[in-house]
C-alpha cells in the first residue's frame, strides 16, 4: 500500500513538472449540416447529412515549450473527421489536417511536417466565406491540395514590420534519383494595418503528378485585398495559373472573385461573393454566384446557411459530374467549437 502512494506520488510530481514546462491546448470543432444538391451527382439531385461545412469537424493538440532567451518549441497535431458517420477524414490520415513541430523566437517561427500552403491561407483570408460552406474558392481558385506533407515551412514575426506578415514554404518531392520532381515552393505575403489587408501569393508545383511524360508543372499567382467600412467589408481576389503538361502547350487559366461581408445586429453576418473563371481552353469558362448567413448562437456555437449557383460553358465541370451542366446547392447546419 505504502509503495502504491509512493508512486502516485512520483507520477504525480512528474506529471506537474511536464505540465509546468509544456503547455498543451486541446481544441475541436463538431459541425453537420443537411446538404440539398442538384447537379454535382449525375444520377440526380440528393439531400444528405454532411460533416464541416462550415469548417471541417476535427480534433487537436498544440503546445509549447519555453526555452529560454525567447525561443520556444511549438508543435500541432490536427485530426479531421467526419461527424455524420464517424470515419476519418483526409483519406483516413490520424492527423490528416495539421502534423508538426518547430521552433519560433524573435526570428520569426520555422515548422515541419505536414501544413496547410501558403496560397491556401490567402484565399481561406480573402474569401468572404472563409473557403468554406458551398461558394469554398479552393474549388475554383487554384489549389495544389490545401495541405502538404514533407514541408519547412518558414514566418516571419510579427514584430519584423508594422502590419507586414511573410511565410516561406518548401516541400520534398522526395522522388529517388530527381530532387525536383514532385518537388512544391510556396510563398505569401500580406499587409494589414486597420480597415486595409492586402495579400500576394506565389506557388510553384514541379511534375505535379510525378509520372512521366505527362507530368504537371503548375505555377499560379495569386493578388487579393479586403477593405472594412464597418458596414460591410469587401473582398476581391485574382489569380493567373500556368499549367504545362508534358510537352503540350501551356494552358492558361484565370480567375476573379468580388464580394461582400456584412454584420446583422450582434449575431448575424451576411455573406455574398461572384467568381468568375476564364479557361484558355475551347467551352471551358465558368461563374459561381453564392448567398449566406451565419448566425452566433453564443461564443462556440452557431448556425449558418448558403446556396450556391454554378454555370459552366459546355466543356466545363466545376462543381458538376456532367460538362456543361448548372450546380446548385443549398446548406443549411450547426458548428460548434470547443
Amino acid at each position: 500500500m505504502k509503495k502504491s502512494l509512493l508512486a502516485l506520488a512520483i507520477l504525480g510530481a512528474f506529471a506537474g513538472v511536464a505540465q509546468a514546462q509544456t503547455q498543451v491546448t486541446i481544441y475541436g470543432i463538431a459541425d453537420v449540416g443537411i446538404a440539398y444538391d442538384k447537379g454535382a451527382n449525375p444520377a440526380g439531385s440528393t439531400t444528405k447529412l454532411v460533416s464541416g461545412q462550415q469548417n471541417g469537424s476535427r480534433l487537436g493538440f498544440m503546445g509549447t515549450e519555453d526555452l529560454g532567451g525567447g525561443l520556444k518549441a511549438n508543435f500541432k497535431l490536427e485530426n479531421g473527421f467526419n461527424i455524420d458517420d464517424g470515419t476519418q477524414g483526409q483519406g483516413g490520415r490520424l492527423f490528416g489536417r495539421a502534423a508538426y513541430v518547430g521552433l519560433s523566437g524573435n526570428f520569426g517561427a520555422v515548422n515541419a511536417g505536414r501544413q496547410d500552403t501558403p496560397i491556401y491561407n490567402t484565399l481561406d483570408a480573402l474569401d468572404p466565406f472563409g473557403a468554406n460552406l458551398g461558394a469554398d474558392i479552393t474549388k475554383s481558385f487554384f489549389s495544389a491540395g490545401l495541405r502538404t506533407d514533407n514541408t519547412i515551412k518558414y514566418s516571419t514575426p510579427d514584430s519584423l514590420l508594422n502590419g507586414v506578415k511573410a511565410t516561406l514554404a518548401y516541400t520534398f518531392g522526395e522522388a529517388a534519383g530527381n530532387s525536383s520532381s514532385g518537388r512544391q515552393i510556396g510563398f505569401s505575403s500580406s499587409y494589414n494595418a486597420g480597415p486595409l489587408m492586402v495579400a500576394l501569393a506565389y506557388h510553384d508545383v514541379n511534375n505535379e503528378t510525378t509520372t512521366a511524360p505527362a507530368a504537371a508543372n503548375t505555377k499560379a499567382t495569386l493578388l487579393g485585398a479586403t477593405y472594412n467600412f464597418g458596414v460591410a467589408k469587401l473582398h476581391a481576389a485574382y489569380d493567373w495559373e500556368k499549367v504545362a503538361v508534358g510537352a503540350t502547350a501551356d494552358k492558361d487559366r484565370n480567375h476573379y472573385m468580388v464580394g461582400v461581408s456584412a454584420p446583422v445586429g450582434a449575431q448575424g453576418t451576411v455573406l455574398a461573393d461572384y467568381i468568375r473563371r476564364s479557361d484558355d481552353g475551347v467551352n471551358m469558362n465558368a461563374k459561381q454566384w453564392a448567398i449566406g448567413y451565419t448566425h452566433a448562437l453564443s461564443k462556440r456555437t452557431g448556425l449558418y446557411t448558403s446556396y450556391t449557383r454554378t454555370v459552366n460553358d459546355s466543356a466545363s465541370t466545376l462543381n458538376v459530374a456532367n460538362a456543361g451542366d448548372t450546380d446548385k446547392l443549398f446548406l443549411v447546419g450547426l458548428r460548434h467549437k470547443f
